[in-house]
């Protein structure tokens, strides 16, 4: 495209008041060539047609993630030429800062966390212990003896790869950002690794293991870890950042129960509430929620304000009449959260669900995946956002809740729920709830709670109303769906296919953690645990 060319000559002026290499132009002056040039450059693209535009965003995004990709070698570097060998020569101390992190967080203008996470992707895409990373200089003769010595075949082992390696690659091929890089990375942590003695063995509550038996479950612990990994990133790009990081929490939980309990019972410990009073007379509630109790108050919220969000289509007149009140209220969300909160409190057991929530019930729903033996689980996760729980909790509940028992095949697909109606039935809906995880759409955060079950086969052109034949759609993409042109396509029970007659199609995978619920993945051994140190007793 012409008009693609004309504006992408604009980049350099627009950048010329800064150089490679040398430093850069002051902060406070004005590039009067560049301001010009980005006003042509907006002129041009107003005069663009909207497949120009899309382009042009798609361009300037490959353009933007390359850069990166280069920024972070760099920092990778430069935060390796900071460390604390080299004292005052070092590369940030030369520049006056105190470490690599302030560094960067002058050269990016960012927030000191945001540095931080730079920082630490970086150092994962560079070998910071490779001498490439540092000036020659940096190196003294005995350590480049040393260096040839240790190098040599004759004692040369390679040490195994990092369970993270698979995300490295990704990330130097470009196909992660840092931001999907540490997402993936901290949720999923550190795997669990068994504790040793001076001499290599297992130390753990029943006793001593060989060394052989440890390293046997530290390899499984890493491999099950790196399956994880490349399950994520699968996932990556046809999910947001934030559930990213939440699907990776909830796989490590499956892949660690004894940890997902310590986690969870951490968590709960740490639970309080304070009132705090301001400068200005008001009170400020400081509330830290145990996992429960935070996933309880979610759906309170979600409960009471889902018509004010946009809740489904197919409601009755009445409550489609209560919707609209809700959104004319001048109240901010913010603000109905707090007064729904006060009328709870002030009324507790005694109010009626449905004046203070509306149509739907606040509650959690559970998830706990059981075995051809009739074993449960020892993790359960939340129908809602995929949060995990300890399965002793999922135990706790069915003790004062109903259960629906729901049957399905390996790959999550219900079975036996099918219905000639035309639409789809409470069983059905928790059926594709518990499959789906929410709405299937691309890039898509929005809760089973705030989805509709789509038929992929019309209803008008001879569909049946079948849980294997509906999807799970938000409001929003069920609409677009419906208006756009797009259509859902399935063959037999295999993947979920979005077409439109103008895109190429795009597979709708299932959420990482329920795809991996349904791999039949052979999971760790419970942890070996530590045993009790003597001078703890």
């Amino acid at each position: 495209m012409a008009l693609l060319t004309d504006v992408a000559a604009l980049i350099p002026t627009l950048c010329g008041h800064g150089t490679v290499g040398g430093a850069p132009a002051s902060a406070v002056a004005i590039d009067e060539d560049a301001v010009a040039a980005s006003s042509e450059m907006q002129s041009r693209m107003l005069t663009m047609n909207d497949a120009e535009i899309h382009a042009v965003m798609h361009e300037a995004s490959m353009l933007e993630r390359q850069a990166a990709h280069l920024r972070q070698i760099a920092t990778g570097i430069a935060s390796a030429r900071s460390s604390r060998q080299f004292g005052h020569d070092g590369l940030a101390a030369k520049r006056g800062h105190r470490s690599a992190v302030s560094l960067v967080q002058e050269v990016m203008g960012v927030s000191q966390a945001e540095a931080a996470r730079q920082v630490r992707v970086s150092e994962a895409l560079v070998d910071a212990a490779g001498s490439a990373a540092l000036p020659d200089s940096a190196i003294s003769a005995e350590e480049r003896e040393l260096e040839s010595v240790e190098s040599s075949p004759d004692c040369f082992v390679a040490p195994p790869p990092p369970w993270h390696q698979p995300l490295n690659v990704a990330l130097r091929a470009e196909h992660l950002s840092s931001a999907q890089y540490d997402a993936i990375k901290n949720g999923l942590g550190e795997p669990p690794l068994i504790e040793r003695d001076a001499e290599g063995r297992g130390v753990g509550a029943g006793g001593v293991i060989s060394a052989a038996e440890a390293d046997a479950f530290d390899a499984q612990a890493r491999e099950a870890w790196s399956a994880a990994v490349e399950v994520l990133i699968d996932e990556a790009p046809v999910s947001t950042v934030h559930d990213l990081h939440q699907h990776a929490r909830t796989m490590r939980d499956q892949l660690d129960p004894e940890g997902a309990q310590r986690r969870f019972d951490e968590r709960y410990e740490a639970r309080s509430f304070r009132l705090h009073s301001l400068d200005n007379g008001a009170t400020r509630a400081s509330w830290i929620l145990d996992d429960e109790t935070a996933l309880f108050i979610a759906s309170i919220q979600d409960a009471a304000l889902r018509p004010r969000r946009g809740g489904p289509r197919f409601v009755d007149s009445a409550e489609r009449a209560q919707a609209a009140e809700l959104s004319a209220d001048p109240r901010s969300n913010a603000q109905l959260a707090h007064d729904l909160m006060v009328d709870i409190l002030r009324a507790g057991v005694l109010a009626e669900s449905k004046t203070v929530f509306g149509t739907r019930q606040a509650g959690v729903r559970l998830v706990q995946v059981i075995d051809g033996a009739g074993e449960r689980a020892n993790i359960a996760h939340t129908e809602d956002r995929l949060v995990s729980l300890p399965g002793g909790v999922a135990d706790q509940r069915l003790c004062d809740s109903e259960s629906v028992h729901v049957t399905v095949d390996s790959h999550g697909n219900p079975l036996d729920l099918g219905r000639a109606k035309r639409m789809f039935s409470a069983a059905q809906k928790i059926a594709l709830s518990i499959r789906d995880g929410g709405c299937r759409w691309t890039n898509c955060d929005r809760p089973a709670s705030y989805c509709e079950a789509h038929h992929i086969d019309p209803w008008s052109e001879g569909g049946t109303t079948d849980a294997d034949r509906g999807i799970m759609l938000c409001q929003h993409h069920h609409m677009n769906l419906h208006n756009g042109g797009w259509r859902i396509t399935r063959e037999g029970k295999g993947e979920f296919m979005l077409t439109h007659p103008d895109h190429p199609p795009r597979t709708l995978p299932p959420k990482a953690p329920l795809e991996y619920a349904w791999l039949n993945v052979t999971l760790p051994r419970p942890r070996f645990r530590p045993a009790e140190r003597a001078d703890a007793a």
